[in-house]
């Protein structure tokens, strides 16, 4: 199994990683910064040094219960099992998502505390993202008193925590699974945790920030109507 730094430290731009195992067009290695994508994160980019190459990563997902690094078959005919490699991330991307995907849990930890909707979905690019709750009916009024509720918990400059937990203790945590549907699979036998200290504790798997101060401003820039009961909430990080 590849370490996967990104669980425990989000800010690590730089590693340096073996190769264990290479198939058709992708790699293995031993430890990985690169989010392979997942919960409505996309997957990180960046590049790898190996001796005097460079090549751009772009493509990071699992396979068969693997982290796969893709490259072009030329490109990773130049690559062994066995050798030591520097991953190094696009970090303004990652960073940028970092700040989205903090900014989609305190939109939900509010809208959960304050309304008691459920999410059924939700996606992000850098900068930019999308939720989805159980809304009877959503009005411009009533996203701009959200608006206000959300950057007030930015302001607080709240402190973000990770911790992993066997999944019969996380389970006894009220409300851990905020979507209307548990994802989770049973194999999963650990459970990763964000926790928004005083706003909200989810079961996560992305990136996030270490403190709600450093998002910036979370701007609701549309709404709309998904289904009788389905309403999307869409967002933009700003400085």
């Amino acid at each position: 199994m590849t370490e996967q730094i990104y669980n425990i430290d989000a800010y690590k731009r730089e590693i340096k990683s073996t190769i264990v195992e290479i198939i058709e067009d992708y790699f293995i290695v031993d430890k990985t910064i690169f989010f392979p994508g997942g919960g409505g994160q996309p997957n990180d980019f960046g590049l790898i040094k190996a001796d005097k190459d460079s090549f751009e990563i772009n493509r990071v997902n699992w396979q068969k219960g693997k982290i796969a690094h893709f490259l072009s078959k030329s490109d990773l005919s130049k690559l062994r099992v066995g050798d030591e490699i520097i991953c190094i991330l696009d970090w303004e991307r990652r960073y940028k998502l970092m700040r989205t995907h903090t900014s989609l849990h305190i939109l939900c930890g509010v809208i959960w505390r304050d309304y008691q909707a459920a999410v059924t979905g939700g996606n992000m690019e850098p900068l930019k993202g999308r939720m989805d709750f159980e809304f009877p009916s959503l009005s411009a009024e009533f996203t701009e008193e959200i608006e206000t509720k959300i950057n007030i918990e930015v302001q607080k400059d709240r402190q973000i925590t990770v911790d992993f937990l066997p999944r019969e203790e996380a389970f006894k945590i009220p409300d851990l699974i905020r979507t209307k549907v548990n994802l989770l699979p049973e194999s999963l036998k650990t459970i990763r945790t964000i926790n928004i200290n005083g706003l909200d504790l989810q079961a996560d798997g992305g990136t996030h920030l270490s403190s709600t101060s450093r998002v910036g401003y979370i701007k609701i820039i549309g709404h709309e109507s998904k289904g009788k009961i389905n309403k999307r909430i869409r967002i933009s990080v700003q400085d």
